[in-house]
């Protein structure tokens, strides 16, 4: 299977899980009638913007929470692969992972990927971040197969990472997963270079659903959703505000980025500088 339809659902998430999971039902349904054979949603898809308190209260253990079987339920309804671009999930540690997760169109998971960069940033003296406060880093990367290639899992802040997707890509992905919650303030200035330097980079299609929109009176997501080809063209975008982008992959184009631009291939071992 060479071809098929990706989908990325733009949403604005709350602190109110249960009203965000009913909010998202009817979106992954209009991507299915959309065409869609595989659907992406946004970093903190479930839950963003929550005090500490609210956050932990709401974020159980995989087995448990009600986020991992509502997007099973959705994938076995619509039959789909879904990917929950990320959920916060209780760990044996005082802290959360920042969990995405892949499911198969039966709603069985097809792979785990905890987020591995915690974005801690001081953007100006009034916005400041500290991921690492709520959630504990992973530390193995993470691909999966799916009928149409190897896709390699990554969330946000993990876009400024390169050696990250160079490993995914020499590990075999031919599409490389970026769900993000991207603020405004960096969003304007890095958000649309970066997502498609990976793709350049890489030879690989790039599918990055985002959050957009105010989440509480201290956080503005950028929103701009893409959708990648592997030369760095824009397939599909979002704009600001809540919606489903689509595009049809070829994965053919993989090959050809790769046999013209043979960047996987050329790259080398090098000593560091003294």
């Amino acid at each position: 299977m060479s071809h098929f339809v990706a989908a990325c659902v733009q949403t604005n998430t709350t602190p109110d899980l249960a009203a965000n999971l009913e909010k998202l039902r009817p979106m992954i349904r209009e991507a299915r009638k959309r065409g869609a054979d595989f659907i992406a949603l946004p970093e903190n898809a479930a839950l963003i913007g929550a005090d500490r308190e609210t956050l932990f209260a709401q974020s159980p253990r995989e087995e448990d929470h009600p986020a991992v079987d509502f997007f099973r339920t959705e994938a076995r309804k619509t039959g789909v692969w879904i990917l929950a671009g990320s959920v916060p999930v209780a760990t044996e540690e005082d802290r959360l992972a920042n969990r995405s997760l892949l499911f198969t169109p039966k709603g069985e998971i097809a792979a785990r990927y905890d987020k591995i960069h915690m974005f801690d940033a001081d953007l100006s003296e009034t916005e400041i971040y500290r991921e690492s406060n709520n959630y504990r880093p992973g530390c193995r990367a993470v691909t999966a197969d799916m009928p149409w290639g190897k896709i390699g899992l990554s969330i946000c802040y993990d876009l400024r990472f390169p050696q990250l997707y160079g490993a995914l890509a020499k590990a075999g992905a031919s599409i490389l997963a970026i769900p993000a919650a991207f603020v405004a303030t960096t969003g304007r200035l890095h958000w649309h270079v970066l997502v498609r330097a990976r793709a350049i980079e890489t030879g690989c299609f790039v599918i990055a659903p985002g959050q957009c929109g105010m989440h509480n009176a201290n956080r503005l997501s950028y929103g701009h959703s893409l959708i990648i080809a592997p030369n760095g063209q824009i397939l599909a975008e979002g704009g600001e505000s809540p919606g489903i982008i689509t595009a049809e992959l070829d994965m053919n184009e993989v090959t050809e980025a790769r046999r013209k631009v043979p960047c996987l291939q050329h790259s080398r071992v090098f000593e560091m500088p003294e």
